[in-house]
């Protein structure tokens, strides 16, 4: 399915996600808060049932989001339990 980020729930979506992030990156030692993007954490195509639920959304500065292309699975339960941590 194609993915519309000009879609409003998409940017309300990511417009959360940072918020709950307090606007900073969420990987471990890195507080950045510019050219921040939000990532799924279970995959958008896979799972359309939280496509737009907070919790499976992390804010990552581009260079930490680049850094895990292609291996997102590996990072999963790592970026759950940090925005379990964080959103309390």
């Amino acid at each position: 399915m194609f993915r519309n980020y000009k879609d409003p729930q998409y940017k309300q979506w990511r417009k959360q996600v940072k918020k709950l992030d307090n606007y900073t990156c969420q990987w471990p030692g890195c507080n950045m808060k510019k050219q921040l993007q939000v990532h799924h954490i279970k995959r958008w195509s896979d799972f359309p049932g939280l496509r737009f639920h907070p919790q499976n959304g992390i804010t990552l500065c581009r260079k930490h989001h680049n850094f895990i292309k292609d291996n997102e699975d590996a990072y999963a339960e790592t970026f759950f339990k940090i925005v379990s941590s964080r959103r309390k």
